[in-house]
């Protein structure tokens, strides 16, 4: 996906870079009283200095992923986000620094940014696939399989046993980073004339007769289960629709009380129902099967 980087918006980025790097650091229980003086009592000039002093921790963080074809101010601007998440929502009274804490939401709102920005089509779905999105290059680089061209088949499996996936999920990311977004209403042909590719791909609807048989079937089916159901007696008939037919069924203890009966003679009578019920559907299956070939050999 191309996102404009202009002139202008560059240099307000390298601006805003060189004061994050200017902006003074601050001792630990410093930080610690603007946390507090935040989460107490939403002093928003505590919560100012505090994001302010760690405005470099986005940037340098931030600086990690320009290789994923996304401008710099926008990853800034969104691990800014993840700063001011993680000061909302940090406990001062936990033994930890708020940089450290903060790294953590910086990192993971850089992350989420890239994968929702790298492709129209969604990646990254699963915790699996993040790790793969984020590793699979560098590890790649490790196991000296370049950065083109397949992996082979011992890299897979050792990137999928580094990172604890299936070497399915390798091959699918190995696909996805390798292939660029594409038009479906592209030509197939390079110099766009002809068929696109959105031509060729496989309709997954049923078909007219598809459908029509799905109904005719259905309707077989509901036909056999009215008949079925007046086979049975008038308290058999009211358990299954109670137990079996309602969108909310209801309970046997609540059944046996508006039948007056216990909620094991409600069960008993509804496994005898049910034996009933597919007792007739299987005996009309039968008969219907008879007829068929009875036409079949009388035609």
């Amino acid at each position: 996906m191309a996102y404009l980087d202009t002139q202008d918006s560059q240099t307000a980025d390298r601006r805003y870079i060189r004061q994050s790097m200017r902006a003074p650091l601050l001792e630990r229980e410093e930080e610690l009283a603007l946390a507090r003086a935040w989460r107490e009592t939403g002093d928003e000039a505590a919560l100012h200095r505090l994001v302010s002093a760690y405005a470099r921790l986005v940037v340098s963080l931030a600086a990690r992923f320009r290789n994923y074809a996304l401008p710099m101010g926008d990853l800034v601007q969104e691990g800014n986000v993840g700063l001011m998440m993680a000061a909302s929502r940090f406990d001062p009274d936990r033994n930890v620094r708020f940089s450290t804490y903060a790294m953590w939401w910086i990192r993971a709102a850089i992350q989420d940014f890239i994968l929702r920005n790298h492709s129209i089509v969604r990646t990254g779905t699963t915790a699996g696939d993040k790790s793969l999105f984020f590793n699979l290059r560098r590890l790649r680089a490790r196991l000296g399989e370049g950065t083109n061209g397949p992996i082979s088949h011992e890299g897979r499996l050792k990137i999928a046993l580094e990172l604890g996936v299936d070497v399915a999920a390798v091959e699918a990311m190995e696909g996805r980073l390798s292939a660029a977004d594409q038009s479906l209403d592209a030509g197939v042909d390079s110099e766009g004339g002809g068929d696109s590719w959105v031509d060729f791909l496989a309709d997954d609807r049923p078909g007219p007769e598809e459908v029509v048989v799905e109904l005719r079937d259905a309707g077989t089916r509901s036909r056999w289960l009215r008949r079925a159901l007046r086979e049975l007696n008038d308290r058999e008939r009211v358990i299954i629709h109670e137990r079996r037919l309602r969108e909310d069924a209801v309970t046997l203890q609540e059944l046996g009380e508006e039948l007056g009966i216990s909620k094991e003679r409600v069960r008993q009578i509804e496994q005898r129902a049910i034996e009933k019920l597919r007792s007739s559907i299987t005996r009309q299956m039968r008969e219907a099967g008879e007829r068929h070939r009875i036409e079949a050999v009388a035609g």
